[in-house]
């Protein structure tokens, strides 16, 4: 198991109540590293930094939130206050083998030939399947499904995802056709 580091858990979408509890739209996978917080970072809209705050409570609210009352938020006007803010905090350790995607940006992308593509920049959310976005050798921007038969190995500590060389998916001639990522084409030879 990895160590935790402090991440964006949740956005805070209003208050609830009378007595400064939040409500607080998770980010990620689930609510459970909300849940779990004993204490949290507050980013508030126009504040020169966040400010640590103890979990008193938390509990479920609506769907794809959770409720938080952090100790120095006293009535619906503070929590109003905060809204628009981001909450940080640790994530849970994980099992050997599994990783958070935030861990993979920054990591060099190889083939399983071992060919350098290039860095993971930022992850986009799809729907089906979490995208990496990487920034090619050659300046390039191209996007990589996250399924499990296209990862063949993720090296969290030695900054390294290796991924199948798939027909189409690096090689520019199979982006002749000029796939675009924003204003940038997803071509060039590496």
């Amino acid at each position: 198991m990895g160590p935790s580091r402090e991440v964006e858990l949740g956005r805070i979408v209003g208050a609830h109540g009378l007595r400064g509890e939040l409500r607080v739209r998770w980010l990620g996978d689930g609510p459970e590293n909300l849940l779990a917080a004993r204490r949290v970072a507050v980013a508030a809209p126009g504040d020169a930094g966040p400010r640590d705050h103890e979990v008193k409570r938390t509990g479920t609210g609506r769907a794809g939130e959770v409720r938080l009352l952090l100790e120095g938020v006293e009535s619906r006007e503070a929590a109003e206050a905060l809204r628009g803010g981001i909450v940080r905090g640790a994530t849970a350790p994980l099992p050997e083998g599994e990783h958070y995607w935030y861990e993979l940006v920054d990591c060099a992308v190889e083939t399983d030939a071992g060919r350098l593509v290039g860095r993971v920049r930022e992850i986009w959310e799809t729907g089906a399947h979490d995208v990496l976005v990487v920034e090619r050798t050659d300046g390039a921007t191209c996007l990589v499904p996250t399924a499990r038969e296209l990862l063949r190995e993720i090296d969290v500590e030695a900054g390294r995802v290796v991924v199948e060389d798939r027909p189409g998916l690096f090689d520019a001639a199979d982006r002749a056709a000029g796939s675009r990522v924003g204003s940038e084409e997803c071509s060039g030879s590496t």
